[in-house]
């Protein structure tokens, strides 16, 4: 449901602050030393219905909704948050030096009157920073889906606590384009085909005030073109609501919005204005002749943040839902209740749990008996050396028997030849004696 807030100048308090916060129980209390914001959100200006009905849902839960910033690293993802909400959010500059792509959440519990915004700002750390950018669309992939995989979970559960639980599904990703001037990149258009079915994009071109008028207008045309003609579906400001069908149909023909984020104030005439000094002059934020920011803030946060939080339920987590569950096994068959169409799924998994009991009781016999022929062939072979060593080893033995009797008989022959020298040499001797005398 789309409706139209107001702009109206309001107190708006930051009462915590939290990295990567999980469920929620009620708001704390303020406590000391808070800061106290005066921003120009137009959260309390909604029209009568929608305001009772988010008083409610207020006083139940924090009123959620979660940015998705997706940009390269320094094109002003952050300024551009801390413009939005006119406050400095937690953010620390990232170096151009990380190995790949990292999501940072941040969620802060905001407060404006008796209206409480649970907000969480998402950043893409280290994107596009990579020499090989094939995959940095992944890491936001998965991230989106396991937000859509949590809240699924959440909704299985026996016991459910929706009311505690803390969404974080996103509603909004603002994606950030470099002003070139020229056209979109490789990246760009890869990573936003990769998340027009789970997420509502909103494209901006950062920076806008290093461009001239006339270059954005034809940088926005290009883009624009480029998108539909890659098949690219980014966020539409919905026109079925007469109140805003006027404002809502405009808006889509300024996509995307050219922005330009600062803090800063100066003195214009006789009023501060957040603005951006240069040398040549200065770049006034919420100067709707400057840049598009205005146009933003109000179609994001004023006019649609209800829709855009509505069609994250009803189309993208649906669809993610539908996939999940058609995975599981379940169809639209109005012929079977959810208890039958549960036994059927049961009796199919026992019996593809059954069938593949079965093969690989079957694989493992033929595994056995593969074993065993190894094990007879490799016996066999063995058998085969043993009997040949065995074979090898007694003609050796035989051959060393001929080798020592031959050895033996040369032994012996000598021993008598020996023999036979002394005495024929003793022989002489006493001869030689007998003819002295």
């Amino acid at each position: 449901m789309a409706s139209r807030l107001g702009a109206k100048y309001s107190q708006y308090t930051r009462i915590t602050a939290k990295d990567k916060s999980g469920p929620l129980g009620p708001p704390q209390a303020q406590e000391p030393g808070v800061r106290i914001l005066n921003v120009d959100t137009g959260l309390e200006g909604q029209p009568l219905l929608d305001m009772e009905w988010l008083r409610k849902e207020s006083t139940i839960r924090s009123y959620t909704f979660n940015i998705l910033c997706v940009g390269e690293t320094g094109i002003g993802k952050s300024t551009l948050m801390d413009t939005l909400f006119n406050t400095h959010f937690d953010s620390a500059p990232s170096d151009h030096n990380l190995p790949g792509v990292k999501l940072k959440s941040h969620t802060y519990e905001l407060k404006e009157s008796n209206v409480r915004l649970k907000l969480t700002t998402v950043d893409t750390v280290g994107f596009g920073d990579q020499i090989d950018k094939t995959d940095s669309y992944k890491p936001v992939v998965d991230y989106i889906d396991d937000k859509f995989e949590q809240f699924l979970q959440e909704e299985l559960k026996v016991k459910r606590s929706l009311h505690a639980y803390h969404d974080g599904r996103i509603h909004a990703c603002l994606y950030f384009i470099a002003p070139t001037g020229h056209s979109l990149k490789s990246l760009d258009l890869v990573t936003m085909k990769a998340l027009d079915s789970k997420v509502n994009i909103i494209p901006v071109i950062a920076k806008a005030d290093t461009i001239t008028k006339q270059e954005l207008q034809k940088f926005k045309v290009k883009i624009m073109s480029e998108l539909v003609s890659n098949g690219v579906q980014i966020y539409q400001f919905p026109v079925d609501d007469e109140t805003v069908a006027d404002l809502n149909s405009s808006m889509n023909n300024h996509l995307p919005f050219a922005v330009v984020g600062s803090l800063d104030e100066i003195k214009v005439g006789n009023k501060m204005v957040k603005a951006r000094q240069y040398p040549w002059g200065t770049v006034q934020v919420e100067n709707e002749n400057h840049c598009d920011f205005v146009k933003l803030r109000e179609m994001l946060i004023r006019t649609n943040m209800e829709d855009l939080r509505e069609t994250t339920h009803c189309r993208h987590y649906e669809l993610y839902r539908r996939c999940k569950l058609q995975e599981m096994g379940f169809q639209d068959n109005e012929s079977m209740s959810l208890q039958e169409t549960y036994e059927h799924k049961r009796a199919e998994h026992l019996a593809e749990l059954q069938k593949k009991e079965e093969e690989m009781r079957q694989m493992f016999v033929v595994r056995v008996k593969e074993k065993e022929t190894e094990l007879k062939e490799a016996e066999k072979e063995l058998h085969s050396k043993f009997d040949l060593l065995k074979n090898t080893h007694t003609e050796e033995l035989k051959a060393l028997d001929s080798e020592r009797r031959k050895l033996d008989e040369e032994i012996n022959l000598f021993a008598k030849r020996k023999i036979a020298e002394q005495q024929a040499f003793q022989n002489a001797t006493l001869t030689k004696g007998q003819r002295r005398k």
